[in-house]
């Protein structure tokens, strides 16, 4: 049983569309997708298949730019017969390395949010995705010396939030995360034992969404990051 009175002692960040911004990237390249298929299938077609092979390749690929590079090579292989000629998936190449490339845009309030909140509490940045790319996004995102730890996992489940919690300060009890998915920041850190802190972001990949844990003692939501010092000392 979690003692519901012990003190906040470390407050997390989710990274890709928490702290900066990251879908909007993968939309923009779901529609160059879409239109360099658009003589074999309907956009809302490959958008589907698209979906199937992503959700098919986590287990092989993890998350991040380079599995969904494969997987819309390998949606357009299907949806073509095969016959997809190699300037197209030369082109989707290329698309990836784009997306690698991006410029990092802080979203409105990060900055303040992590600082203030540093103040008083341990703060850490927990993402998950390809190492190279998440590392590069945080060094370009000028935040990497505000953070006591740092953790970049291939999945955000309960037992690894348990882990690196335990690790990293004293357990999942005294411990809060931050983030854009419920299904990857917030109900398993609530499992775990800790407060879940839902900040919705416009853009929500369809593989994140998840049923929010509406009556649960550690759950809030807030519009947006600036809510959050108030939050944190409400809490302790």
């Amino acid at each position: 049983m979690v003692e519901m009175t012990q003190k906040l002692t470390t407050v997390a960040f989710d990274a890709d569309d928490t702290l900066w911004h990251n879908e909007r990237f993968f939309h923009l390249t779901h529609a160059r997708f879409a239109a360099l298929l658009s003589e074999y299938a309907e956009p809302q077609t490959l958008m589907s298949r698209l979906e199937d092979a992503e959700r098919r390749n986590l287990g092989h690929y993890g998350y991040g730019i380079k599995g969904f590079v494969l997987s819309m090579i390998e949606t357009a292989i299907e949806v073509t017969e095969e016959r997809v000629p190699a300037s197209v998936i030369a082109q989707l190449i290329d698309a990836g390395q784009e997306m690698l490339k991006h410029p990092i845009e802080l979203l409105p309030h990060a900055r303040n949010a992590v600082e203030t909140v540093a103040q008083t509490h341990r703060v850490m940045l927990i993402t998950k995705g390809d190492l190279l790319d998440q590392e590069r996004k945080l060094a370009q995102s000028g935040l990497g010396d505000l953070f006591d730890g740092v953790e970049i996992v291939s999945h955000k489940t309960t037992p690894v939030y348990i882990d690196v919690f335990q690790r990293h300060c004293n357990g999942a009890a005294n411990a809060m995360m931050i983030g854009n998915s419920l299904r990857s920041d917030v109900n398993p850190v609530i499992e775990a034992g800790g407060w879940g802190v839902y900040v919705p972001h416009e853009l929500n990949w369809a593989l994140e969404h998840d049923t929010a844990p509406e009556g649960a003692t550690r759950y809030r939501t807030l519009p947006n990051l600036s809510y959050l010092a108030e939050l944190v000392a409400e809490i302790g």
